[in-house]
């Protein structure tokens, strides 16, 4: 089905190749598509695309007619780089929570995936989309406060924290009675 820019909606099929080595570019689901209706071009991208839940293989497509000088949004890869170093000394891990993004963009401006630095991040922090370093004419389109990675201490790692605490406070109190025994014989050792 292609639909959008105020025309009818029309059922259309597609060489499944052609679609295949459409969509295997780089810029996947976000390629643009040229498709020829009736001799007239209609350049659009993939909106919906459903797959048969056990062979995969494509079932339906829903194309949305776009207009090259106009921006639509889309979904693209959101990439982690750099490295955490203050979780990972923190024996912690960083938990990427979003993995796609939502952006607006002209057509030509659409990236093929965007980059998020997490070097600064620390544990207990997060950052956000809008911390996102986006090229330029590209804009989130979703909520610019969504949460996209964690610094976060792993279970492991809180284990081993509340088992050193208890062993610390063990000891601190060993300390605290062996003071107190050392106080009282210091004071039966004055009375004698």
């Amino acid at each position: 089905m292609v639909y959008g820019l105020g025309e009818n909606a029309v059922a259309v099929s597609v060489d499944r190749a052609d679609l295949r080595g459409a969509l295997s570019t780089e810029a996947g689901l976000n390629a643009l598509i040229t498709l020829d209706i009736d001799g007239a071009q209609h350049l659009s991208i993939v909106k919906d695309l459903q797959r048969h839940p056990v062979r995969r293989d494509v079932l339906h497509v829903d194309f949305l007619r776009i207009d090259p000088d106009s921006e639509v949004e889309v979904e693209v890869p959101l990439v982690l780089t750099g490295e955490a170093k203050k979780v990972t000394q923190a024996s912690g891990m960083v938990d990427q929570v979003m993995h796609r993004v939502l952006l607006r963009a002209r057509p030509s401006d659409i990236p093929v995936e965007v980059t998020a630095d997490v070097s600064d991040l620390e544990v207990g922090s997060s950052l956000r989309v809008s911390d996102i370093d986006l090229p330029g004419g590209v804009t989130p389109a979703g909520d610019p406060d969504a949460t996209f990675a964690v610094g976060l201490i792993t279970r492991s790692t809180k284990e081993y924290l509340r088992q050193q605490k208890a062993l610390e406070e063990e000891a601190e109190a060993l300390i605290v009675m062996a003071e107190a025994e050392d106080a009282d014989e210091t004071d039966e050792a004055e009375e004698s």
